[in-house]
């Protein structure tokens, strides 16, 4: 996932913590915030590929990322209405 290995190091310490620190949480979002660009990109990439392929290749495509986007959508709403919740 082109993680650097002190991010994740701080990722799991911060599951582990009860209290995260405002500085360590800013981080934290900011981090997010650049992941999910970076998705942004990758999947506005890959739809005009996608949509070339045949049909069972379409399928194949789709079952193994529904899991997830199902997930990542029901999530990212209550995740929204946090932040804007808290300014």
């Amino acid at each position: 996932m082109h993680i650097p290995l002190d991010e994740i190091k701080r990722k799991l310490e911060i599951k582990k913590q009860k209290n995260v620190k405002q500085g360590e949480m800013e981080k934290h979002i900011h981090s997010i915030g650049q992941q999910m660009k970076q998705l942004q990109h990758d999947i506005s990439v890959l739809i005009p590929l996608i949509e070339n392929l045949d049909g069972q290749q379409t399928k194949v495509l789709s079952e193994e990322l529904t899991m997830e986007s199902e997930w990542l959508m029901k999530f990212l709403p209550e995740f929204h209405r946090l932040v804007k919740f808290s300014n």
